[in-house]
């Protein structure tokens, strides 16, 4: 996978692009918005790590300035963590927002996870009878009513739903969505799946427990 990192910080485009060696990604590199285009333009990327404030051109403009037949997963990647810059960069069609100062082992999640849903063609808006799932922009409706959800327990349901009626067990939720190294114990799991089920109201029961190995995601009537 090819990823480019377009930031006017080197330090920051430096540790990324070790943490992404170290996952076998291949990295190209960007310090502002005019270059970024320009590669974007003539080469074939497959995920882009974007920031908003830049010289040149910022990172809003980059996204309005790409081809639509050039356009690809992007995780923005920023120190501006107001609601207005989040919401903006969902419309403008990114994958996920993520705020500075960062873990890059909690970047590298969501990368794996934005490259398994496109890549897997997820679509954009799930449906269910009332529940409307939108990945693009990060949200959950029930009869048209916005569901608070953290973003974990978002993660959570899109890999769940990637991975429809199969089986996951909790060291493979962890291993995908908290990273290799985590250090917690598989309880954590049952912790955000309780809080997403409550979440869901009366869909909870999407999500069914699979006794001795974990989740799975079943939408197919009984």
């Amino acid at each position: 996978m090819k990823i480019l990192i377009v930031d006017d910080e080197k330090m920051i485009r430096e540790v990324i692009k070790e943490y992404c060696l170290a996952e076998k990604y291949e990295i190209d590199e960007s310090s502002n918005g005019k270059e970024a285009i320009n590669k974007l333009l003539y080469n074939d990327y497959d995920l882009l790590i974007l920031d908003i404030m830049m010289p040149e051109m910022d990172g809003f403009t980059v996204l309005k300035n790409i081809p639509k037949e050039r356009k690809i997963p992007t995780i923005i990647l920023s120190a501006r963590g107001d609601e207005y810059d989040k919401l903006n960069g969902f419309d403008l069609g990114i994958d996920d927002y993520i705020t500075k100062p960062f873990s890059p082992k909690e970047l590298i999640a969501r990368i794996k996870a934005v490259t398994s849903r496109t890549m897997k063609n997820l679509p954009t808006v799930y449906k269910y009878k009332t529940l409307e799932i939108n990945f693009s922009a990060h949200t959950i409706k029930i009869n048209n009513n916005l569901i608070n959800i953290t973003p974990k327990e978002f993660e959570i349901l899109t890999y769940l739903i990637e991975n429809k009626n199969i089986a996951i067990s909790r060291e493979q939720l962890l291993e995908k969505l908290w990273g290799y190294d985590y250090f917690g114990d598989d309880r954590t799991i049952d912790t955000h799946i309780k809080m997403l089920r409550n979440n869901l109201g009366i869909y909870r029961t999407l999500i069914k427990t699979i006794r001795g190995i974990g989740y799975k995601f079943n939408d197919e009537e009984e």
